[in-house]
């Protein structure tokens, strides 16, 4: 970042997957960068320990509800060591996690 630039909104905890491209300080009515959109999905697995309801609903076999519930066995365990701990959630079945194991990351 350049000195100055305003990082307010920026999670600096946030763990970044490779390739994924992270704006800071982006005039909000610029073009995207060539190459790539802003805002578009995610560029490897979706992080279970602060994905939001909105970012699991999009994921295949979850509706709003499945979402929820994974939000809630997270608050209640205190986030997911391991990918495996989602088949724990109500609704998670083996062909679905079969299905979500790839897609996620603890």
């Amino acid at each position: 970042m350049r000195p100055g630039t305003d990082t307010t909104g920026l999670n600096r905890a946030r763990v970044l997957v490779d390739g994924e491209q992270v704006l800071v300080g982006v005039n909000a009515t610029a073009q995207p960068p060539p190459g790539g959109a802003v805002g578009g999905p995610p560029a490897g697995p979706l992080s279970l320990g602060s994905a939001t309801v909105e970012q699991l609903d999009g994921l295949p076999g979850v509706g709003p509800v499945l979402a929820q519930h994974i939000v809630d066995f997270r608050t209640a365990r205190g986030g997911f060591r391991s990918v495996e701990e989602l088949r724990q959630v109500n609704g998670i079945g083996e062909r679905r996690f079969a299905d979500l194991r790839t897609l996620v990351r603890p």
